[in-house]
């Protein structure tokens, strides 16, 4: 999903970074019901018009507030046919929904927590997740440009490829976000052209580490990263999730 430099793969930090980055730019003047339309159906037309579909794979989609209130829901694909096999099954429902409570617990995208988890080395239990969290790419928060207290909805595909999943929501709500604007439509970020910046990891209550600090973890360019590895290893372990009640 996103390009290294000089053929060097991003870690998981710096992907998560970027998630983070995209989060951080995605912010919407207003987000009405018919948006939530327009968005659902556009990114069922993208994923139809994707290798997987051709060669057969499913996507569930669904949009709701941050209440619970579905906006938007449909499938791309089949739960069977005649030969016993299907594109989706009740399943995909389950882990769609499952990335959708991830996103409602720390108002981040499932991406976002999926690679911030994998760069500290931590599961989903140690991060106080409840059993069975679907933490992969696919969820996305809808944020309001002025209202920072917490996202307004979100926004949620599931097919099984996180990394994919999470591009076809995310451009499709970048692209989205031009033309609201009135923007020309560009070609998205790739996470060597933002500049340094700081990401702290998204967390979630532990009570085994209740009463310890917590750290941050800062990414820098890949180069500065690659020179101080080791001490950004040592921080990764110390690192814990924390998510305010």
């Amino acid at each position: 999903m996103y390009s290294g430099i000089h053929g060097v793969m991003p870690s998981d930090a710096e992907i998560a970074n970027q998630a983070l980055s995209e989060e951080t730019g995605y912010r919407f003047p207003s987000f009405t019901a018919n948006d939530a339309i327009t968005i659902g159906l556009s990114i069922r037309k993208r994923f139809r018009a994707s290798v997987r579909h051709g060669k057969g794979k499913g996507m569930v989609i669904s949009i709701q507030t941050i209440g619970g209130h579905t906006l938007f829901a449909c499938t791309a694909g089949d739960l069977g046919h005649p030969s016993g096999a299907g594109d989706v099954s009740l399943d995909s429902w389950a882990c769609l929904q499952g990335m959708i409570d991830i996103v409602k617990r720390t108002s981040h995208s499932s991406y976002y927590i999926e690679k911030g988890m994998s760069a500290m080395g931590k599961t989903a239990k140690q991060m106080g997740f409840d059993p069975g969290a679907v933490v992969c790419g696919g969820a996305f928060p809808i944020w309001l440009e002025n209202a920072p207290c917490c996202p307004i909805a979100i926004v949620a595909g599931y097919s099984g490829v996180s990394h994919e999943d999470h591009k076809i929501v995310s451009n499709t709500i970048r692209d989205y976000l031009h033309k609201m604007r009135g923007e020309p439509v560009t070609s998205r970020l790739s996470y060597a052209s933002l500049a340094p910046t700081e990401m702290p990891i998204p967390t979630v209550a532990n009570p085994e580490l209740r009463g310890q600090s917590s750290s941050e973890l800062h990414v820098s360019d890949a180069r500065y990263i690659q020179r101080r590895e080791s001490e950004h290893e040592e921080t990764l372990r110390r690192s814990s999730f924390e998510i305010a009640d």
